[in-house]
């Protein structure tokens, strides 16, 4: 019913950039907040970020306020994670979830995953 799409994770030196995207199928009535949660090696998964369905609003971990952007285009069935200035302990799998707002780690639909490495 719902499929995610993971792409663009890569190797980035320290205070680089990059952009990951999660193309959405949702084939199932109602509406779906998306989003971005990480996984470190030896770590629990963690939120990053979401938008709501409408794109109104969004929602960021402290970690990463004013170096990250979500977006959504609607027309391309894509969510977006910006991801400038990255740090070290950015390095992580990052997944793609999509379920009710506000998104949490327990529930809604994964992709399955995108490596992020940042190099010092």
């Amino acid at each position: 019913q719902v499929q995610l799409v993971e792409s663009g994770g890569g190797l980035v030196q320290t205070g680089g950039s990059l952009r990951l995207s999660c193309a959405f199928e949702i084939r199932t009535s109602g509406f779906y907040a998306m989003g971005w949660f990480r996984q470190a090696p030896g770590k629990e998964r963690e939120f990053v970020a979401s938008i709501s369905d409408s794109g109104e609003y969004t929602n960021y971990a402290d970690s990463v306020k004013g170096r990250f952007t979500i977006s959504k285009d609607n027309a391309r069935n894509t969510v977006y994670l910006q991801m400038n200035s990255l740090k070290s302990e950015d390095t992580a799998n990052y997944y793609c979830n999509a379920g009710p707002w506000p998104l949490i780690a327990s529930r809604g639909y994964w992709g399955q995953g995108t490596q992020v490495t940042v190099s010092s």
